[in-house]
């Protein structure tokens, strides 16, 4: 019996956590027993996603972080376990994006991408992989997107990302299954946050962000023997 609380007693860590997909995410698994640790690099709204979170969460812990930095990656899941517990659940959220044309991009620019999309999930999958093989359970959940499949004008930086992003999911999927540990990528298609510029579109046919939570939820909650390996996600009408 789990009184609706499927994830009662489990840590789990969400970056990008303090707003848009990264808070639906945290407050999501909170709201289903988990105990959540939050990273962001804003203290100031980490903090409020933070406050925001703790009625509903079993156990809040939060840390302004940079996870382009190793040091404070390894730091922040320590201190998460710490405060918390053993982590068993990482949802590799944090991202930035950056639109325009590649050839006019500075190398600044592919490096604030590529580190935050890309190098990141890489620090944080390895900070917490050694607990969890220890364990011989675990799951990580990589934030992708459908721009990790498609190519469009502007997107080089953004795609490139993405599209390494699968691919290191799907590798570290197969060095890790042999430990009990399940490697997800969800690909939404555009979220309705103020992550990026959306245009003409209409935000209300969008997808929102807690419909990648939800997503999350499901992969979560797989029987021991399979685990979804990637999750395509798209509204219903296109925006």
């Amino acid at each position: 019996m789990n009184n609706g609380k499927p994830l009662q007693g489990k840590v789990a860590i969400i970056t990008g956590a303090s707003r848009g997909i990264g808070f639906a995410v945290a407050h999501r698994l909170g709201t289903l027993g988990a105990k959540v640790g939050l990273c962001a690099r804003e203290a100031g709204k980490l903090k409020s996603a933070a406050d925001e979170l703790r009625p509903a969460a079993a156990g809040v812990f939060s840390a302004a972080v940079d996870v382009r930095n190793g040091d404070q990656i390894v730091a922040f899941v320590q201190n998460t376990e710490k405060a918390l517990g053993p982590v068993e659940i990482l949802v590799n959220n944090a991202g930035i994006g950056y639109f325009g044309p590649t050839h006019e991009a500075t190398e600044t620019n592919w490096d604030s991408v590529l580190d935050t999309n890309l190098k990141a999930v890489f620090l944080a999958s390895k900070a917490v992989a050694a607990g969890m093989i220890e364990r011989k359970s675990g799951h990580i959940i990589n934030i992708a997107s459908l721009a990790g499949k498609n190519a469009f004008a502007g997107g080089g930086i953004y795609c490139a990302s993405k599209w390494g992003l699968l691919g290191l999911t799907e590798c570290m999927a197969e060095d890790l299954r042999a430990y009990g540990i399940r490697v997800s990528a969800v690909c939404p298609g555009s979220v309705a946050t103020d992550f990026s510029p959306h245009g003409k579109k209409d935000i209300s046919k969008m997808l929102q962000a807690e419909d990648i939570a939800l997503v999350v939820e499901m992969i979560l909650s797989q029987a021991p023997q399979s685990f979804i390996s990637e999750v395509l996600l798209r509204p219903t009408q296109k925006p």
